[in-house]
């Protein structure tokens, strides 16, 4: 199955909202998983079955600790929670400092998620900057969706961090990793703003292309 990585380069253009929406509507089975090392909040934003609260202790920290002494895909599920709903998920750190305590491990956890027998997974990957460990996790990934907004100062720093990503992932064995974007657009003018983010990448051209737009 798959692991789809969704990120962005700066500000807050709703990589959160984006995974969780694309999670719930998954035609396959799915798992979220909250992969931002600076720290998710999906444990404070939403609730579990029977409307309570999320376990913060269980999840990618549970996960990490557990893959320190080895640990096969399958046991993935064990650190796992369920969303009011139903949608499967893997609760991400609530600190940056936990998250730095998870550098050496993000390739593991990256390598665990990538190979869930029967379910693909979606990563929320927060807001990525400078090439670092948090990459590791990227780079096994089999699809890099970069998410945002249409505005021009948001498009000319994709562009950037598109290719940024694309020269970590080919030092990590990945040549000619291409990158999804999804724009996020007012409904009003959605087709007319994919299009212009679109022609400001260099659709075709560069190494990212946009695949698609969710409404805001």
């Amino acid at each position: 199955m798959a692991l789809i990585a969704v990120a962005a380069d700066k500000g807050a253009p709703g990589v959160t909202t984006a995974s969780v929406a694309l999670a719930a509507v998954w035609p396959r089975p799915v798992l979220l998983a909250e992969c931002d090392p600076a720290g998710g909040d999906i444990v404070y934003r939403l609730p579990g079955v029977g409307g309570t609260r999320l376990d913060p202790r269980r999840g990618l920290l549970s996960l990490a600790v557990a893959a320190r002494h080895g640990l096969r895909p399958h046991q993935v599920w064990e650190h796992t929670q369920k969303l009011y709903g139903g949608l499967d998920v893997l609760a991400g750190v609530t600190s940056a400092e936990q998250g730095a305590g998870l550098d050496a491990l993000w390739a593991v956890v990256g390598g665990l998620l990538s190979r869930i027998p029967d379910a693909d997974v979606i990563a929320d990957c927060g807001r990525i900057g400078v090439d670092g460990s948090h990459y590791d996790l990227l780079a096994e990934a089999d699809a890099v969706v970069l998410i945002t907004r249409a505005s021009l100062a948001e498009v000319v720093r994709l562009r950037d961090r598109a290719m940024a990503v694309t020269n970590a992932l080919h030092r990590r064995g990945r040549p000619g990793a291409r990158i999804g974007v999804v724009v996020i657009a007012d409904h009003r003018n959605f087709k007319t703003d994919i299009a212009e983010v679109g022609q400001a990448i260099g659709q075709g051209k560069g190494p990212a292309s946009v695949i698609g737009g969710l409404a805001y």
